[in-house]
């Protein structure tokens, strides 16, 4: 299986879906494609784990303290992002829709494995700070998208930081 060190996420109109172009650590290239359902059921489990995180769980029970202060982690996250040139699909081995994301929790990161048919398999490890990172690029991505956020927590839908690109590589 291999891990992807850096991803461009980007939102394609004509698919209707999700396209994570990733890089391995080889240089290798890849693409997977990601389901609006898919996006769904993986964004409360990502975010969970980060509400869990440095302290800036549930502060004394008080759901909009700890809004605000995701909140802030969110933008400083997002303010920290230095670019990239984007991971190119075209320069993809293989592209393929993922069917699945197993998420295993640990203290620092985040590991998931995107899987899909014929044992299509990649891993990536995020901790807190590119986690955040990439889920507000992401979400900026199903706004671009007009898809449904009903599965997004409040301190993700606020306003981005201007000068964030809608598309962005993570490493």
């Amino acid at each position: 299986m291999h891990e992807l060190q850096r991803f461009t996420t980007e939102y394609v109109d004509l698919e209707d879906r999700i396209r994570l172009s990733g890089e391995t650590a080889g240089g290798e290239a890849e693409v997977l494609w990601l389901t609006r359902r898919l996006i769904g059921r993986l964004v409360p489990h990502l975010c969970a784990w980060l509400e869990k995180q440095e302290g800036l769980g549930r502060a004394l029970d008080e759901p909009h303290v700890t809004d605000a202060l995701q909140g802030f982690a969110l933008q400083a996250a997002l303010q920290s992002l230095v670019p990239q040139p984007p991971v190119a699909p075209e320069q993809a081995w293989r592209s393929w829709l993922v069917q699945s994301v197993d998420v295993t929790a640990g203290d620092d990161a985040l590991q998931l494995v995107f899987r899909g048919e014929d044992d299509a398999r990649v891993s990536l490890v995020l901790q807190a700070q590119a986690l955040r990172q990439w889920l507000g690029i992401l979400h900026a991505q199903c706004v671009a998208g007009e898809w449904p956020l009903e599965a997004w927590p409040s301190w993700l839908t606020g306003p981005i930081p201007a000068g964030t690109p809608h598309a962005m590589v993570l490493h």
